[in-house]
């Protein structure tokens, strides 16, 4: 059984962990407004301790956590809280308070109107959730959002979401070998800002290297103290985009697993990145309930770049070249053109490249 031909019982762990028990598609869907609930005093304070509780028993650095705590009750003391009586307010607040200390941008504290179900461990997706998620999945085409071969045999990819490989590796396999004859390629993820699963980073990042494993980064979990390491694969079906230029553009709004695609490549030099300065997110995790109407995200586990030995957290990934995400595209094109002009090895190539180029200049 292949890879992208593997049944859905068998993608119950992935496609529950990215779809529904995490923050990875939200931001791509754009979490709908929730109608606010009054909270009284004795549930405001029940909450924020639960949430205090929470980040001490599972936040990946646990000094850290106990910052975060310090600083709450702080507040606390100075009365900060006692004026809120707005469910949707008081997440709000928390989550800011929260970053404040460490700033990491998938630290969340959540107000949800509907009751959230009470759970014993991890939850195993019903059928129907599962199927919900499927749905999903195919509605967004896996992630892939545009494919397209520009002027001068320049591939470009636009990827929104980093669905699990063992859902989306058909449509990956597809797009990259659409690809797979043009002389140099462009990822698109200005608009991933929902983030995504591991495995189709590895999946697409293993199309660019030799059949010879890469190691492309590690996740540590503060729970049981272990890391896995995730590496490229060494057999990918069609043909591998190697000795190729390969570009990425990002924007602000570049999110968790997209921001591990650019962070990965550009640390191992496969990559040029291109825009601007990414959103920030490297520590993934899930969300814990607090009590019926709130839950949060917790970052449970931290990135490790092998190379860098740290990751993006907070500060983002910062472009090789940087410019304003309107103005990335048409300067990845243009730096992948130029190149293949200097490279070109007859007067009729460096021609024809030389007219591209200023067909490309001369548009908006």
């Amino acid at each position: 059984m292949t890879l992208v031909n593997t049944t859905l019982r068998f993608l119950m762990p992935a496609v529950l962990a990215v779809m529904l028990l995490s923050p990875v598609l939200s931001r791509a869907q754009a979490r709908p407004e929730q109608t606010d609930r009054p909270i009284n005093a004795a549930t405001r304070t029940a909450i924020i301790e639960s949430v205090l509780t929470r980040l001490n028993d599972s936040y990946i650095f646990p000094d850290v956590a106990a910052q975060m705590e310090r600083a709450i009750r702080a507040r606390m003391r100075r009365d900060e809280y006692d004026r809120i009586t707005s469910s949707a307010a008081l997440a709000q607040t928390l989550t800011s308070h929260l970053r404040e200390v460490n700033n990491d941008r998938h630290l969340e504290v959540l107000y949800r109107y509907d009751p959230i179900p009470v759970s014993t461990g991890r939850r195993q997706p019903t059928p129907e959730q599962l199927e919900r998620a499927h749905r999903f999945a195919v509605s967004v085409n896996f992630g892939f959002e545009r494919i397209d071969r520009l002027e001068g045999n320049i591939g470009y990819l636009r990827i929104d979401g980093f669905i699990p490989a063992d859902v989306g590796g058909e449509t990956a396999v597809a797009a990259m070998n659409f690809l797979a004859y043009t002389d140099a390629l462009i990822f698109d993820l200005r608009e991933s800002a929902g983030g995504g699963d591991p495995s189709m980073i590895v999946f697409l990042s293993s199309y660019l290297f030799g059949s010879e494993p890469v190691h492309l980064s590690d996740l540590y979990w503060r729970e049981g103290n272990r890391t896995q390491q995730h590496w490229t694969l060494s057999y990918v079906q069609g043909r591998r985009y190697v000795g190729k230029a390969v570009y990425i553009l990002t924007s602000r709004r570049t999110f968790s697993a997209g921001e591990e695609f650019a962070y990965n490549l550009q640390a191992l030099g496969r990559a040029t990145v291109i825009g601007e300065p990414t959103g920030g997110g490297a520590n993934p995790g899930r969300e814990f309930r607090i009590n019926e109407h709130f839950e949060m995200f917790i970052p449970t586990g931290r990135a490790i770049n092998p190379i860098t030995r740290t990751n993006w957290a907070g500060s983002g990934v910062r472009p090789d070249i940087e410019v304003s995400e309107t103005q990335a595209l048409k300067t990845a094109h243009l730096v992948a053109l130029r190149i293949l002009l200097r490279e070109a090895t007859d007067e009729r190539s460096r021609e024809r490249i030389r007219s591209t180029i200023e067909r490309v200049e001369s548009q908006p």
